[in-house]
């Protein structure tokens, strides 16, 4: 089996979403991914785990880096994928078409064709992104190779409807436990109930205003939200430990250390024990790089709802934006697809910008 990076793009999509790569079992995809780059003259390849890198040499001024992840959400009944007709859309539906693959394929088929574009190109194709950050394949490449993820600016291959997406929010996930006496539910008095005690929890919850920021023209929505609770052994048990789970998104316009203030002044006094913390993103669209992507692609740019890994680019120094084919709301359900208008959409903006001529729609 192998990729040819040369087909219609709607054939490479369904191509790459036939091999599954579920977060964990991307090898044979990164394979693939590596074998077919590997023979493209212009480009060096290399390979960190699940990940391939492949690079331009051409010494231009500035270097852009082009990412996509290579991984999905599990699958659910949705592969193969087909090409149908959704609403009125000419679409390829399957797992992984939305997120990201539609934007794997548009990258994959540039990187062989843009033998000489005007900016020196890196393409990341990375593993694990579905999955807790600590597996990130762009986290693998930073903590070994930084120098590969180096670049003036970034294009995040995250689906936007093909409309560029600037910074995104931070996500905090954390849980508060509450804890009590356990004791017969028929002599409940003895005990003391946890679950009873969340009540403050929720209230503090209830009370927190949920902010629209405005942070480099873009406006951002805040969310603090319960997503789980457990409690309880049995029942006819008083239970003596009580826990929600919080997720906080918040604005660009505070760091992580400042959210993370923020959420243990909130609930000051009750036991909080963060799980995962990962930063905001400006969206840095007031830099040259960003404005010539932004008047090649046209368009009016929004903002992004929800967390990327152009996080990590902007940790590293490197202004990133998110630009990729398919709706985003059509991100990891089962009935997720691509339209194929929004691959040549993507892919023709890439060739505007990098100095290439566009290619016909097949």
């Amino acid at each position: 089996m192998s990729l040819d990076l040369a087909q219609p793009l709607p054939d490479l999509l369904q191509a790459i979403v036939d091999v599954e790569s579920v977060s964990g079992n991307e090898a044979l995809l990164a394979d693939l991914v590596q074998e077919a780059l590997a023979t493209c003259p212009h480009l060096d390849v290399e390979r960190l785990g699940n990940n391939v890198v492949a690079r331009t040499r051409l010494g231009r001024s500035q270097r852009v880096v082009v990412a996509g992840h290579l991984d999905t959400v599990p699958v659910a009944g949705n592969l193969p994928s087909t090409r149908e007709d959704v609403d009125g859309v000419d679409a390829i539906i399957g797992r992984g078409t939305c997120d990201m693959k539609g934007g794997v394929a548009v990258a994959l088929q540039l990187a062989a064709e843009l033998a000489t574009p005007r900016h020196d190109v890196t393409w990341v194709f990375y593993e694990n992104e579905e999955v807790t950050a600590d597996l990130n394949g762009l986290g693998i490449i930073t903590a070994q190779r930084p120098e590969l993820l180096a670049g003036d600016f970034a294009i995040l291959m995250e689906p936007t409807s093909a409309l560029i997406e600037g910074g995104c929010q931070g996500t905090m996930r954390f849980w508060i436990t509450t804890t009590g006496t356990a004791a017969h539910s028929a002599r409940g008095w003895l005990g003391h109930n946890a679950i009873h005690d969340v009540r403050e929890v929720l209230d503090r919850l209830a009370g927190f205003e949920q902010r629209e920021v405005t942070v480099d023209g873009l406006t951002y929505r805040e969310g603090l939200n319960a997503v789980q609770i457990r409690g309880g052994v049995a029942g006819n048990v008083i239970p003596d430990e009580c826990s929600v789970h919080i997720n906080y998104r918040f604005a660009p316009d505070k760091t992580a250390e400042q959210a993370e203030a923020m959420m243990r002044e909130l609930f000051d006094g009750l036991d909080l024990e963060i799980v995962d913390l990962s930063p905001s993103a400006r969206p840095g669209l007031d830099l040259p790089a960003a404005k010539d992507f932004v008047a090649a692609v046209g368009g009016v740019p929004g903002p992004k709802y929800g967390w990327t890994d152009v996080a990590r680019f902007s940790a590293l120094g490197v202004p990133a934006v998110n630009f990729g084919p398919a709706n985003p709301n059509k991100a990891h359900t089962d009935d997720e697809f691509c339209p194929v208008q929004d691959l040549y959409t993507c892919a023709d903006a890439l060739r505007r910008w990098l100095g290439a001529t566009e290619r016909e729609e097949a």
